[in-house]
């Protein structure tokens, strides 16, 4: 079965400028069989505090907050986050993303873009499929590269493939309290974040030692590739054997 997670920005409106928070909140959860054409959608318990700091509700495409959404195909909301195959340019996308057409599916394809859309406040995001042993893999975009300094984008612009970065935690970062930044490992330039969905994850791997959590650069995407796929990361990681990644009430399905 794969899974990906849906969440949330408050992006509340005042006239024409944004006055919510722009925290971010797990909503929802697709689960897949793609080989038996059999796909559930549920809200997570993420969505209370959605609701509830932010005024979060429902989707128009799943309307009832407790009901479980069953389908034979790919529900709409997500299958809208995929580019057209037929685009002129769907092979330089997939290469963006590291992806071959042969191997890639929508459940890959989202997983790594976030499918996120101009139109709205959406985010998918994978969950973390730790091995037998507690060690697991994912993939992301770097984020907020442009927020760092101008020598750190200038050290950004010159990463290559298979770059080792280090990973540390940042204590008192404005936007989330706790974050995960990444750095290059020989000269220290802090480049950017790793998504907020892996902090409680790898907070638990860095207790457990530095030797526990490592990161690469995959690739380097230049312009015209957009701002948001410009750094393709790596991360691998070791959890105590038998702890379920993504286990918080957050992301546990509203729907008992």
């Amino acid at each position: 079965m794969k899974t990906l997670f849906l969440a949330w920005q408050d992006k509340r409106l005042r006239g024409d400028h944004v006055d919510g928070t722009r925290a971010w909140f797990p909503i929802g959860r697709l689960d897949a069989e793609p080989e038996d054409s059999h796909y559930r959608f549920a809200y997570t318990r993420g969505v209370l505090q959605a609701k509830e700091k932010a005024g979060f509700q429902p989707l128009d495409a799943f309307p009832k907050f407790d009901a479980l959404y069953e389908s034979s195909e790919l529900f709409p909301l997500f299958q809208n986050r995929l580019i057209s195959t037929k685009r002129e340019d769907y092979a330089e996308y997939l290469q963006r993303l590291d992806l071959s057409p042969e191997c890639a599916d929508p459940f890959e394809i989202l997983a790594i873009s976030g499918g996120g859309r101009q139109t709205d406040n959406l985010e998918v995001f994978p969950k973390i499929q730790a091995r037998r042993d507690g060690s697991f893999s994912c993939r992301f975009f770097l984020h907020g590269w442009r927020h760092v300094n101008a020598p750190s984008q200038d050290r950004l612009n010159g990463l290559r493939p298979g770059e080792p970065l280090q990973v540390s935690i940042e204590l008192n970062n404005p936007a989330t309290g706790l974050a995960v930044q990444l750095e290059t490992a020989n000269d220290y330039f802090m480049l950017g974040w790793a998504p907020r969905y892996l902090i409680q994850d790898v907070l638990r791997a860095v207790a457990g030692g530095p030797s526990n959590m490592t990161a690469r650069v995959v690739q380097l995407n230049p312009p015209p590739a957009p701002h948001n796929q410009r750094v393709l990361v790596e991360l691998e990681g070791r959890l105590t054997a038998g702890y379920e990644p993504m286990s918080s009430d957050e992301f546990l399905p509203l729907r008992s």
